[in-house]
């Protein structure tokens, strides 16, 4: 039996538990322990929390689930939801915002609660929700990125992630490269990657992978490939500025645009990339993690060749991935009673083990604290585990992130129109740190200042 039918059993049973999790009991949250006096104090209030599609977390019948839960504990508030996709969501938020109707509460990551709309001022600073007990258990690594320049917390986390890529290792075990991965740590060099790519090319496989740059979509992928292969930097550490143009990554995209059986894409996303993947077009995919192989065994169950997740490949050391965090944010509406009604939901949420445990299941990734038996007893979730060591820098939140992402992927498509590599890198630095300068946050290299301290992980 392959991987595959195995697999299939988990994800269902993961399903199953999803599914019926808000419909069990739950503790009070241990700030949630109020007297009937402050039950009486607080105002009947509505409140909207958007959501991007964060696992189970847009999915309706899931999330009603839990706020069933959530307004049995506090009759008094009222909870809608709207499910937005990343395809829309920025502009609906952005519309929102200009006509003043910024919903209470969301569900995102720190590139836009905090280095996005926190820059902008539109968010609530949280820092008393980090004060809890369980709060202080946040991995530092979290803590950093959910907390803005200015000092302010814009976002109090719920899961996270570490993307990976994945390759079909039955295309692999036919062409004879499967001698260069490591099974066991889910690791290879760049010279191994290169050595497989040209052995499946050998076996007859014309598309071996493909560099996606139709638009902004998945590419946390793109990006940890390229400065994996030798080692580059895409930030500089203290997330001021963009530092890619490097002879490290210069190389890389060397490699990859002059490596036969990877082409260069410009009318593909990251979904489409895995799309194809899924259908047998490609031997290796760049977009991945665990929630995209639960999706595909839910969209493709009569799928019937071994998928092997493996970070990217590095010319030494461990490989570095692109971490993802997703957390709650509020938006300031001046309105303090909505402002305290949406942070008792998150207190809620991510309080009380019982309850935040459901809570991150919803999100099929892992949680932002301790909580070690949470997939003890899940194949999948325990395989995909072993890409948490390599979890690396969370720069998402480096000024002008948005626009730095819109240079990239206009820099890759660039390089497959045959733009000279180091002219298109040059390109893309000087636009990502001409938007970051506009943001307040680079300082040119020919000021000769010290860049200021910026502390700051998925993929949107």
């Amino acid at each position: 039996m392959k991987k595959r039918q195995t697999t299939v059993f988990v994800a269902a049973g993961l399903a199953l538990l999803l599914a019926g999790c808000g419909a069990q009991k739950t503790e009070a949250p241990a700030s949630g322990a109020q007297t009937e006096t402050e039950k009486e104090a607080r105002k009947e209030t509505s409140l909207e929390l958007w959501t991007y599609p964060v696992g189970d977390w847009g999915t309706s019948s899931v999330v009603a689930n839990l706020l069933d839960s959530f307004q049995k504990e506090y009759p008094e508030y009222r909870v809608s939801v709207q499910y937005l996709d990343y395809a829309s969501g920025d502009e609906k938020i952005a519309q929102a915002k200009e006509e003043g109707k910024l919903p209470d509460l969301v569900l995102e990551g720190p590139e836009r609660l905090v280095a996005g709309w926190g820059s902008e001022g539109l968010m609530a600073d949280l820092s008393d929700l980090w004060e809890s007990e369980n709060a202080a258990g946040i991995y530092e690594s979290v803590r950093d990125a959910c907390r803005h320049g200015n000092g302010a917390y814009y976002e109090f986390p719920l899961c996270m992630t570490a993307h990976c890529m994945v390759v079909n290792r039955d295309m692999f075990e036919a062409a004879g490269a499967l001698q260069y991965l490591d099974e066991e740590s889910r690791t290879w060099s760049t010279e191994d990657f290169i050595s497989a790519v040209e052995a499946l090319v050998e076996n007859g496989q014309e598309n071996v992978g493909i560099i996606y740059c139709g638009g902004q979509g998945g590419d946390q992928g793109t990006r940890a490939l390229v400065t994996n292969l030798y080692g580059g930097m895409f930030t500089d550490e203290d997330h001021t500025k963009y530092v890619f143009n490097s002879p490290e990554n210069i190389q890389a995209l060397e490699l990859l645009s002059g490596l036969e059986g990877i082409h260069f894409d410009k009318e593909a996303l990251g979904a489409d990339e895995i799309e194809q993947f899924a259908a047998g077009k490609l031997a290796m995919a760049f977009c991945w993690n665990v929630s995209q192989e639960i999706t595909q065994i839910v969209k493709n169950p009569e799928l019937d060749f071994d998928m092997l997740p493996m970070a990217f490949p590095t010319s030494e050391g461990e490989p570095t991935l692109q971490g993802g965090i997703w957390g709650f944010g509020i938006f300031d509406n001046g309105d303090e009673d909505r402002i305290e009604a949406a942070k008792t939901f998150i207190r809620f949420v991510t309080e009380n083990d019982s309850q935040y445990a459901k809570a991150v299941l919803m999100s099929t990734y892992w949680p932002v604290r301790e909580l070690p038996e949470l997939y003890a007893n899940d194949a999948l979730m325990s395989e995909y585990g072993i890409f948490a060591q390599y979890m690396g820098d969370y720069y998402q939140v480096t000024p002008g992130w948005a626009d730095a992402r819109t240079a990239w992927w206009t820099m890759l498509q660039k390089i497959g129109d045959g733009t000279d590599v180091a002219e298109a890198v040059e390109e893309f630095e000087a636009a990502a740190n001409s938007a970051a300068q506009a943001a307040g946050g680079a300082k040119t290299q020919e000021s000769g200042s010290e860049p200021e301290s910026d502390p700051g992980a998925g993929a949107a």
